[in-house]
């Protein structure tokens, strides 16, 4: 083949790709609004396992094939694919394990459902845009009993892709609640009942004496929020404002923050300290 013809054909093969007719059209950027990649070994089989949602195509390597049981395979066929096939379909930086599921997305709880104080403690994320730390707050937050994360329905990332990877399964087990104004949010909350307390490293109460202070007469715990501002910035001011309390958590002085991610697991793991369904002894 001359060198013209091999350019021609280069060429040609590039614009199949771009119009979307070779494996790049199923790349993770590239789904229509609502739909999504899921990777990983963990979080496929938890989201195969959570009914609410929905499987459109589910990708895995033969070894991975062995780890679906009955009930996975009668809600989707699987497609079984060599390694290269599979990362061919996700975004570049993915690492899938021989997993990847393509699925519509979570449909929000009402904010209606999470006000009563004695539903459980609301974990509040605001403007945390990085996919790796909501997903890790997701963890925490179904390993401390959390009953719903509250995300601003604008500036959160989807529950797909990284943050499941991240959350390791527990964004299928965690509610989420989207909003369009989370100062607004806060207030609502506090007019039904509950307490609300904002992680800020300048505050002058720890986080023990105000996660005592917002429990009940009983000593629970269950009608906290706990709301966390972004990394670079913290809670916003207005945020801020509609908390009951600002706490911070006690560090020695060799370092002056933690992540974001990191101080969500310390604020969850004090109040599952005082809430009977995690620690019966409380």
């Amino acid at each position: 083949m001359a060198p013209d013809q091999r350019n021609t054909s280069k060429r040609a093969f590039a614009h199949t790709r771009a119009q979307g007719r070779g494996p790049a059209r199923q790349r993770g950027d590239m789904l229509p609004p609502g739909e999504g990649w899921i990777w990983g070994r963990h979080a496929v089989l938890a989201a195969l396992a959570n009914p609410k949602r929905t499987p459109l195509s589910l990708h895995v390597t033969r070894n991975g094939a062995k780890d679906l049981d009955g009930a996975m395979r009668a809600r989707i066929e699987p497609q079984v694919e060599e390694p290269g096939d599979i990362s061919a379909r996700l975004p570049d930086t993915a690492v899938h394990q021989g997993f990847a599921l393509k699925a519509k997305a979570l449909t929000p709880e009402p904010v209606q459902g999470v006000l009563d104080p004695t539903h459980g403690l609301l974990v509040v994320l605001d403007q945390i845009t990085d996919p790796h730390n909501v997903g890790a707050i997701f963890r925490s937050a179904a390993a401390f009993g959390a009953r719903a994360i509250v995300m601003q329905d604008r500036k959160s990332p989807p529950i797909f892709g990284t943050v499941c990877k991240s959350a390791v399964g527990c964004a299928e087990k965690i509610g989420h609640v989207e909003v369009t104004n989370i100062a607004d949010t806060l207030k609502g909350f506090r007019e039904e009942g509950r307490f609300v307390i904002g992680l800020a490293g300048e505050a002058e109460i720890s986080l023990d004496a105000a996660v005592q202070t917002g429990a009940d007469t009983m000593g629970r715990t269950t009608g906290l929020v706990i709301v966390l501002g972004s990394e670079d910035k913290g809670l916003r001011p207005r945020v801020a404002d509609h908390c009951d309390v600002l706490a911070r958590i006690p560090m020695g002085p060799k370092a002056e923050s933690l992540n974001v991610s990191n101080a969500a697991a310390v604020a969850l793991y004090e109040a599952s300290r005082h809430d009977p369904r995690i620690n019966p002894e409380s």
